[in-house]
């Protein structure tokens, strides 16, 4: 044996500020503020942050970068739509919603980047939709449910009511990775690093 280690990718300070700027930019979404659609949930773009988090620094760091931003929240920063923020928050209606963000990133990036490959724009689209709707739908309306007191079964078909506007974001965020592959392909360099990097796979790959 070498004696080599082979530990996994350790963070360095260009991640932690990918990681910043996208709990920025997601908070930044939320600064238009929304409506809310049934149970004091609110619509926002806050969720595309998400989506773009996940598929563009991939799973591990998109899902710290919504752990910072639902961290920050908890310690009262009015970082969600409306100015809203502090551990209340969390507890509430919308607190499921919230923390389905850091598992949604995770499966968003997940999928996307999986096997190390360069995102094509079926699995950018697979990904946003199971990761930035469908986990993020399976970890709110149960909380929702619990803290309304509504049945579960009657809060998922209300909650129907979010789904074409999440649909929307999930196609915008599709064609945003898209462009940043041929555009700016260095925004997914630790996702390439142990698979097949830009280089290595054609630009038309499907």
């Amino acid at each position: 044996m070498s004696g080599r280690r082979t530990a996994g990718p350790r963070l360095e300070a260009t991640d932690l500020a990918r990681v910043a700027v996208f709990a920025g930019m997601t908070a930044v979404l939320g600064l238009p503020g929304g409506f809310s659609a049934f149970g004091g949930v609110p619509v926002t773009a806050q969720t595309l942050g998400v989506m773009l988090a996940g598929a563009i620094l991939g799973p591990w760091l998109g899902a710290l970068s919504m752990t910072t931003l639902v961290v920050l929240v908890a310690a009262g920063m009015p970082l969600l739509a409306g100015g809203r923020g502090g551990a209340g928050v969390l507890l509430g209606p919308t607190g499921g919603y919230v923390l389905g963000w850091i598992v949604g990133a995770f499966v968003i990036g997940a999928l996307v980047h999986a096997g190390g490959r360069r995102p094509v724009w079926w699995r950018t689209f697979l990904g946003t939709v199971v990761g930035g709707i469908l986990v993020v739908y399976a970890v709110g309306m149960p909380v929702q449910s619990a803290v309304t007191r509504l049945p579960l079964e009657e809060t998922v078909l209300v909650g129907l009511a979010l789904l074409p506007g999440d649909l929307v974001k999930a196609v915008v965020a599709t064609l945003v990775v898209n462009t940043l592959v041929r555009a700016y392909p260095r925004a997914f360099r630790r996702q390439w690093r142990s698979g097949r990097g830009p280089a290595a796979e054609p630009a038309a790959a499907r």
